[in-house]
């Protein structure tokens, strides 16, 4: 049987209350006393369960991420840098895949409610008003990242996604380039669709060159939408010497669309994508592209959260980009 409390308690000759109170930094001993309980924590192996002690702090430890793919690259990252962060603050993740769907993310938050989280964090989806509500009524700090709540009511960190459209637009344009196409997300996605469109069409006009409603398809940031995507720029369009794509997933269809139809990259069309993914690394030839420092956002996500938890202020933290010159882009 596993050890319990009330065996520590006996072990070390000391009540049950006391045990609590040095599990739970709680002061009333003395330090021979903590160091007999401990010493008895130690010769049992008595592992203290995290909800038992987070039902005398009022804190269990655990925290919530809702996140929208969990095999997705940019997802790993974030959540690689929040379990970095967790571990190091003494902390557990409950990981919550909700696939976009909607009632499966109310279904989870109910979980977390009834696995009594200290605080909840949403990465990479939009938050409906009934997700947003369904938050605020569970009474813990919320964080964001990789999105945003119009309603300001959860501080965020990302990225200033249409500033770094803009950025990847001009530097297509630096390169010579003027018949300049976007594949882009959803402009319904108040996230990273719109403001990467935004963004592109502002570089354009800033510049003196026309904003081409031909030049723009939408797709949805997956792999297979990149393909089709590319499929009817090649089909519609003529001229065109290069591409902004919304993604690295997007833009890795666009290069396959490419091979397939014998159009050469960067030779023949440049393309450049954004997120900085591994995959951005594995394309042939390697994918020049908007990085986002993914892993940070992650780490300093969580570190915010635990910092709410403690009841200090947060504030929204837009963190930088840079531009990351591989190989499929030419100067013409």
């Amino acid at each position: 049987m596993k050890p319990t409390i009330k065996d520590v308690a006996r072990k070390a000759n000391v009540s049950v209350a006391t045990v609590s109170r040095v599990l739970n930094n709680q002061p009333g001993y003395s330090v021979e006393t903590e160091k007999k309980v401990l010493e008895a924590i130690d010769e049992l192996g008595y592992h203290p369960n995290a909800l038992a002690r987070g039902l005398v702090g009022k804190r269990t430890k655990t925290l919530g991420v809702l996140i929208p793919r969990i095999s997705n690259m940019v997802s790993s990252q974030i959540m690689n840098g929040i379990e970095d962060a967790a571990h190091k603050n003494d902390h557990s993740v409950i990981i919550c895949n909700t696939d976009n769907d909607g009632q499966k993310t109310m279904v989870y938050l109910d979980v977390l409610r009834e696995k009594r989280v200290d605080g909840i964090i949403v990465v990479s989806e939009m938050l409906t008003e009934e997700y947003a509500n369904k938050l605020v009524e569970l009474k813990v700090p919320v964080i964001l990242i990789s999105t945003i709540d119009e309603t300001g009511q959860f501080p965020h960190i990302k990225v200033n996604d249409e500033q770094a459209a803009y950025q990847a637009t001009e530097y297509l344009i630096s390169k010579g380039h003027k018949n300049i196409a976007m594949i882009s997300g959803t402009p319904e996605d108040m996230v990273a669709g719109k403001p990467r469109l935004d963004g592109y069409k502002k570089a354009l006009r800033e510049n003196g060159l026309p904003v081409k409603e031909e030049n723009i398809v939408f797709g949805d940031f997956w792999f297979d939408s990149g393909k089709e995507c590319m499929e009817r720029l090649l089909n519609n369009n003529q001229g065109i010497t290069a591409i902004f794509v919304a993604s690295d997933e997007m833009a890795a269809g666009a290069l396959s669309t490419a091979y397939k139809s014998g159009i050469r990259v960067p030779e023949d069309i440049s393309i450049i994508g954004f997120d900085n993914t591994q995959l951005a690394e594995m394309t042939i030839p390697p994918l020049t592209t908007v990085s986002q420092p993914f892993y940070q956002m992650g780490y300093k996500g969580l570190k915010l959260l635990l910092k709410a938890i403690k009841g200090k202020e947060v504030n929204s933290a837009i963190l930088p980009h840079v531009i990351v010159e591989r190989e499929t882009v030419k100067k013409v």
